[in-house]
């Protein structure tokens, strides 16, 4: 659990320190404030972009007529005394460094330490929003219980972007290097085979961790994955089994995707799919409040399923409780506590925490400064 969180020249922020006792924090304050900056900070201790999905070089404060952002740094010390930290060492970086007790670390290091996981306002309509937007959700809680999935895809999607330049430059230039085509092709397929097993094996957890929470006031919902390449893997397919199939495929749909100008095939066109249970229909079809309340019982069941790793999951809620009747709310405060989670939670108003008083820290944000 974060003990002290310390930001410098992050977003809004020229500098804040929090200082908690490792239970739930909850921070309030108007829109604008920095609330959410706070949650991305946090979230940023984990491999990737962050809640927010932005850039290192988008993260810096910026004073009037400064074009680049300043150098920025977030750290933590942890309930064992470890320092975590991550930041970016000059202004306008487009790479952040990471730091574990002071010496430089890989980022996939820092989910030896914290898991975060989170829900934001973005997600209240996750089911009937983009495509993509669903598959990056879902890749997200593949890798915190399985950090190479996130260089799994990362490899995939760098070799998909050069693979497409290849085949458009080729419709009105001179062919592809064929080489080079199957040599990317190859990676495609190798990175895919891979993405499409730890996703099938994430689901039947995540799926799992669902089942187990029938008495849970917020609904549940029967997941799937629709594409080719999981349904293999679903199937019993092995990884050989797999790579060769997808090897076929995106050789076969060359003239296809240069003629498209993208790639209409492969595991980057898997949709994660989720039925109602009790209503049994789509989750697409329900309100964003329905779909709210799913993709909070996703987020609990993930944290149900990682609790047993060695970092246990941290949870970020941003706006969560503003949707939720009275008896949602409180229910998932209490699920908070029995899972003995360290949760950050905003709102902005501190009558929607009225059931954690007493229970939980209150921290006033006001802008650039925090009030304990």
């Amino acid at each position: 659990m974060i003990r002290q969180l310390i930001l410098t020249d992050f977003r809004s922020y020229a500098t804040a320190r929090l200082e908690t006792a490792g239970g739930p924090v909850v921070l309030v304050g108007p829109n604008g404030a920095g609330k959410t900056n706070l949650l991305e900070a946090v979230s940023l201790l984990t491999p990737g972009r962050g809640l927010r999905g932005a850039t290192a070089a988008e993260i810096g404060r910026r004073e009037p007529g400064e074009r680049d952002g300043r150098p920025w740094a977030v750290s933590v010390r942890l309930a064992d005394e470890s320092q975590v930290g991550t930041g970016v060492p000059g202004p306008g970086a487009a790479r952040r460094v990471v730091r574990i007790n002071g010496e430089p670390a890989p980022p996939g290091r820092l989910l030896d330490h914290l898991r975060p996981v989170w829900a934001t306002p973005e997600q209240d309509r996750l089911f009937s929003d983009a495509r993509a937007d669903r598959l990056r959700f879902f890749d997200r809680l593949v890798f915190a219980a399985e950090p190479d999935h996130a260089a799994a895809v990362a490899s995939y999607d760098k070799a998909l972007r050069e693979r497409l330049k290849l085949l458009v430059d080729a419709v009105e230039g001179p062919p592809a290097d064929p080489a080079w085509l199957e040599a990317l092709e190859a990676r495609l397929a190798e990175s895919g085979a891979r993405i499409a097993r730890a996703r099938v094996a994430a689901l039947t957890a995540l799926q799992a961790a669902v089942d187990t929470r029938a008495d849970s006031p917020f609904p549940q919902a029967d997941l799937g994955l629709d594409g080719v390449a999981e349904i293999w893997a679903s199937e019993g397919a092995d990884t050989d089994t797999l790579t060769g199939r997808l090897l076929d495929g995106f050789r076969s749909a060359r003239a296809r995707d240069g003629a498209a100008g993208r790639s209409l095939y492969g595991p980057h066109r898997t949709d994660l799919t989720a039925l109602h249970r009790a209503k049994q229909r789509p989750a697409a079809e329900g309100s964003s409040g329905e779909q709210k309340a799913l993709v909070l019982n996703l987020i609990l069941a993930q944290v149900t399923r990682l609790r047993d790793l060695a970092a246990p999951p941290l949870l970020l809620l941003d706006e969560a409780p503003a949707h939720l009747d009275e008896a949602r709310r409180a229910a998932l405060f209490a699920e908070i506590e029995h899972l003995g989670l360290q949760a950050f939670m905003t709102g902005t108003e501190p009558a929607l925490f009225a059931a954690l008083e007493g229970r939980a820290q209150m921290v006033r944000v006001r802008p650039g400064a925090l009030e304990s």
